[in-house]
């Protein structure tokens, strides 16, 4: 059995309708900065952004239906979501839907010990955003989440 390769980094790779109106979203939401851009010649759709949010790198493009490259719009919906750990999650959430998102789940404390909600861009992706709100050992994390299972 061949050595697993050593992974060094890890991108989000979002793919939307409407790059130009989603990088103006992140960065006016999330606070996200252009790290890189790539404009497609002749047809102003977005080959490939980088952006920083926070510490991380999230990648994004317009859809290119005609390679397979398509979105949750033309999907009809998201099949992951992307979590953000915040200062403030309801002050994130507000800002994110005064800016156009959709909350889906209001911000509230979970067993895990964040406070947390979840929304969805006007792009179609589905962002957890939450904030720490007490430290929790995984056999306590775990206790908590069986007492919410049914049959507990």
């Amino acid at each position: 059995m061949r050595e697993p390769q050593t992974i060094h980094e890890v991108f989000p790779y979002l793919r939307v309708h409407d790059a130009k109106a989603a990088v103006d979203y992140y960065r006016r939401v999330f606070g996200a900065r252009v790290r890189l851009r790539l404009d497609e010649p002749g047809t102003g759709r977005i080959g490939h952004a980088e952006l920083e949010i926070g510490p991380a790198v999230v990648m994004l493009s317009d859809e290119f239906p005609e390679c397979g490259i398509v979105g949750p719009r033309t999907l009809g919906g998201a099949s992951a979501s992307i979590h953000l750990h915040v200062d403030d999650a309801d002050a994130l959430l507000a800002a994110a839907v005064d800016a156009g998102g959709t909350l889906l789940r209001p911000a509230a404390d979970a067993f895990y010990g964040e406070r947390s909600g979840t929304l969805r861009d006007p792009f179609g992706h589905e962002w957890l955003i939450g904030h720490s709100i007490e430290e929790v050992d995984a056999a306590e994390m775990q206790r908590r989440y069986d007492a919410t299972m049914p049959g507990s």
